[in-house]
């Protein structure tokens, strides 16, 4: 068995966020031509909360060609450091996007995930997981793995961001998701990940049975018609931001970066309802932010404060 890694060994105490998930490099095809960006919805997430200005760093598995250099010089650039382990493959993973008219991208996928086992020393404020790294062997193990270690020792996000072109059977998924909910305080998912786990259930549905789960704060992004965001004893809905579209492209993780930045400054209130609604809509304004420009381009936290009335700002 190989000897166990220290995830925090290159963070210093008292890191923000660590973020653990793939990176990998979108190739995005459409009427103008095929470009290349960073990606990856774990990377996406730690990348956004980095330009928030939130100490990250990214426990991941790239190569040690162009495009991994290429994905570490991007989170470079936000200030968040690649941790020890992770450039462990031989080529780094892919997800070719080919773009609609409307913005919306589909995606293939060329991915190997693992990861080596992992001893949690010092631990951040937040730990936060997704998408592909928690579903695909033989990595997903070892971030079940961590989760479980780390699991009432800091505060674990989660986003499952499902890609069905790369789940075994529906069964398969919602089981090993249904594993992961109960280490996590706060999961994310949009409503087409809630339709595809739970396809004869409501938003409301779904986030009473993963609040029942072990969950303790539950949103899920409804596109044109907002969000909704969910604790045990709250409820409370926020209305869509309008935005020109050029892509849909990492949308959904400026959301979650916003939504992770917002838990970590949260203060003594809580979950409080008029938290949930302040959270609810500065994550809003940075996905919306982020539908403007083309590829994965969250915004600053000077840009999201910019956006957002002065009551609905939170202090750094």
């Amino acid at each position: 068995m190989p000897t166990a890694q220290n995830p925090s060994a290159d963070a210093k105490p008292g890191s923000d966020v660590v973020v653990v998930g793939e990176a990998l490099v979108d190739i995005v095809i459409s009427p103008e031509g095929t470009v290349e960006h960073p990606g990856g919805s774990p990377a996406n997430v730690a990348y956004g909360l980095g330009r928030l200005g939130a100490d990250t760093a990214l426990l991941t598995s790239i190569g040690n060609d162009h495009r991994a250099t290429a994905i570490e010089e991007h989170l470079q650039s936000a200030g968040v450091r690649l941790l020890p382990g992770s450039r462990n493959l031989g080529a780094t993973a892919t997800a070719t996007a080919v773009l609609a008219s409307d913005g919306s991208a589909h995606y293939d996928f060329d991915i190997r995930w693992d990861l080596p086992r992992i001893a949690p020393a010092i631990l951040p404020k937040v730990l936060h997981t997704g998408s592909i790294a928690t579903f695909l062997a033989p990595g997903a193990a070892v971030v079940r793995e961590l989760l479980g270690q780390s699991h009432k020792r800091c505060v674990v996000t989660y986003d499952p961001n499902i890609r069905p072109a790369l789940l075994g059977s529906h069964h398969e998924a919602q089981t090993l998701f249904e594993v992961l909910v109960p280490f996590t305080d706060a999961v994310k998912l949009s409503d087409e990940d809630a339709r595809w786990l739970y396809p004869r259930l409501s938003p409301d549905e779904v986030s009473q049975r993963i609040l029942g789960l072990g969950a303790g704060l539950v949103a899920v992004t409804m596109g044109a018609e907002g969000s909704l965001l969910t604790t045990a004893g709250a409820r409370v809905s926020v209305p869509p931001v309008k935005s020109a579209v050029v892509d849909t492209i990492g949308a959904g993780d400026s959301y979650m970066s916003a939504l992770i930045y917002g838990l970590l400054m949260r203060g003594a209130d809580g979950l409080a309802p008029s938290v949930l609604e302040s959270l609810g809509r500065m994550a809003s304004k940075a996905a919306a932010i982020t539908v403007r420009r083309p590829g994965a381009q969250p915004p600053t936290l000077e840009e999201l404060q910019d956006d957002l009335p002065e009551h609905q700002t939170m202090a750094q």
